[in-house]
């Protein structure tokens, strides 16, 4: 059986989310789509305040991306 893809919004907040932990800059954004972009930025912010709690690494394994 196949495995269902994510919707598009969905794939791009967890790849926001992991520039976002990685201390990537916003400007990277790839996406051009204004609802989706908003949704890879929303990832992103999520992702800096976990870098900046401290939820890196081991840390953050139990984050869970929406």
């Amino acid at each position: 059986m196949r495995r269902q893809k994510r919707e598009k919004s969905d794939r791009a907040f967890a790849r926001g989310y992991q520039s976002g932990v990685h201390g990537k800059s916003r400007e990277l954004c790839p996406y051009h789509d204004e609802t989706v972009k908003q949704s890879w930025l929303n990832g992103w912010r999520t992702g800096r305040e976990d870098n900046w709690d401290g939820m890196v690494g081991t840390a953050g394994v139990c984050r869970q991306i929406q």
